[in-house]
């Protein structure tokens, strides 16, 4: 699987902490990931701050049946743009504003103890995190292509300003 080769790719890493979103496929991408790299138990957060991104009304809808029911050009809309939101659901903004909180406040003072971090989350919540961290501006974000499982390794100075990223 994807989660078994990305954690071959990570076997030369070490973790201390893992973060994961409260869903089970994030949850199951990165038990297989810590297990395929060898790596020890490692005590894991799930937090629902890293959830994929809601989609509301279109939530269990494939995008024929949205475009369907909301035609083509609003399905665009609400598909590629940062700011606006389907019905009763997230738009990525939305989606950044818990995300980066959760960063904030969970994530980034165990890197300012020089803590190895690996997060395992969905699509929008990765992309609103890459957006923070790599200071990108949300046309860049939106435009920004981001594979499954595919591991992302960031190096931070002391004051965690982004020194390298590397795509492993």
């Amino acid at each position: 699987t994807e989660a078994r080769r990305a954690g071959l790719k990570l076997k030369d890493y070490t973790f201390d902490f893992g973060f994961s979103s409260a869903l089970l496929r994030a949850q199951k991408t990165l038990d297989l990931v810590l297990e395929s790299a060898g790596h020890p138990k490692i005590p894991i957060t799930y937090d629902a701050a890293l959830n994929e991104r809601m989609y509301g009304e279109l939530q269990g809808l494939n995008k024929d049946e949205t475009v369907l029911k909301y035609g083509a050009e609003q399905v665009k809309i609400w598909r590629r743009s940062y700011d606006i939101a389907p019905p009763g659901g997230e738009s990525l903004k939305d989606t950044a504003q818990r995300v980066i909180p959760y960063y904030q406040n969970h994530i980034a003072p165990l890197l300012k103890q020089e803590r190895n971090i690996i997060i395992a989350a969905h699509g929008n919540s990765l992309r609103a995190l890459i957006m923070h961290l790599e200071d990108l501006n949300s046309e860049e974000i939106l435009a920004f292509e981001l594979g499954t499982a595919q591991p992302r390794c960031y190096t931070f100075n002391a004051l965690l300003k982004l020194q390298t990223v590397a795509f492993i």
